[in-house]
C-alpha cells in the first residue's frame, strides 16, 4: 500500500512540474518580442524570454506588441515603432549597417588577434631542446644497483 501511495504521489508532483511549462507569450509576440530588448535595466533578455515577475518593461511592451499585431501593423513596422520611441537600445541584436557592423566584427578580430599574438609570444619564447645527459656504463649500474635494492624491499 505504501508503495503505491510514493507512486502516486511522484505522478502528482510530475504532472504539476509539466502544467507549469506552458508558454505564457502567445506566438506573434514571441516572433516580434524576441527582436526587441528588455530595458527593464535588471536583465539582458529579450521581451518575448524576461522571466522577471513584474518587468516594468516587458508586460506594457507585450500588450503594446499585442494591440498592434491586432490592428494589422506587420512586424518591420512593430520593431520601427519601437525604435522610434525607444532608440537603437530597443533592439535584441544591433543592426548590420554602418557604425553597427563594428559590433559584428569587433568580437572575432579581436579573438583572432589575441590567438596571433599568443603564437607569437609563444614562438619567441621557445628555445631549442638540450639533449638528455650521457650516462656511462659505470653510472647506469650504479643506479640500476639503487633500483634493485629499493624494489627488493617490496619483495618481502
Amino acid at each position: 500500500m505504501k508503495k503505491w501511495r510514493n507512486s502516486l504521489a511522484l505522478l502528482f508532483v510530475a504532472g504539476m512540474c509539466v502544467a507549469q511549462t506552458g508558454d505564457m507569450v502567445p506566438p506573434e509576440v514571441r516572433r516580434v518580442g524576441d527582436r526587441l530588448a528588455c530595458l527593464c535595466g535588471s536583465c539582458k533578455n529579450t521581451v518575448a524570454t524576461c522571466q522577471m515577475l513584474g518587468c516594468h518593461y516587458t508586460a506594457p511592451a507585450r500588450v503594446k506588441i499585442s494591440e498592434m499585431v491586432k490592428a494589422g501593423k506587420t512586424d518591420d513596422e512593430i520593431v520601427a515603432d519601437f525604435v522610434k520611441r525607444e532608440g537603437k537600445k530597443a533592439l535584441a541584436e544591433p543592426p548590420a549597417e554602418g557604425f553597427d557592423v563594428t559590433a559584428w566584427l569587433a568580437p572575432p578580430a579581436v579573438g583572432l588577434a589575441g590567438f596571433g599574438f599568443m603564437a607569437w609570444y609563444i614562438r619567441r619564447k621557445r628555445k631549442p631542446a638540450e639533449p638528455a645527459p650521457v650516462l656511462d656504463a659505470a653510472d647506469m649500474d650504479k643506479y640500476q644497483q639503487a633500483a634493485e635494492r629499493e624494489l627488493s624491499r617490496f619483495d618481502e
